[in-house]
């Protein structure tokens, strides 16, 4: 598991890439900070990750950061965890397979 890369939660809206990088900067080098966005709104879901250069830099931010508050919000800090396997759902969206059949 990459103890670099965090997560982090509860985050403002107005929370961009950059002020994500900016935030977390201070504690040390971030190779990489992104928000993540609905991909049909282009809206903030409200949580992103931060990856740092070194284990030491992102333990320090753990311990600083989280519980901070960012524009009224008290954000979450944690070390990411691997994303877990969905089960797979069929693909029919719920929708019953002879949806589209015309009934006489």
């Amino acid at each position: 598991m990459d103890k670099k890369k965090l997560y982090v939660g509860n985050l403002p809206w107005s929370v961009t890439d950059q002020s994500l990088r900016d935030m977390f900067s201070a504690i040390g080098e971030v190779t990489e900070a992104v928000v993540i966005t609905d991909k049909y709104t282009g809206r903030s879901k409200g949580f992103g990750f931060v990856t740092f250069a070194n284990e030491a830099d992102a333990e320090k931010a753990v311990a600083e950061l989280a519980d901070k508050e960012v524009d009224g919000r008290k954000i979450v800090v944690n070390v990411a965890r691997p994303r877990e396997e969905r089960p797979d759902r069929g693909g029919s969206g719920g929708f019953r397979k002879d949806f589209n059949r015309r009934r006489f």
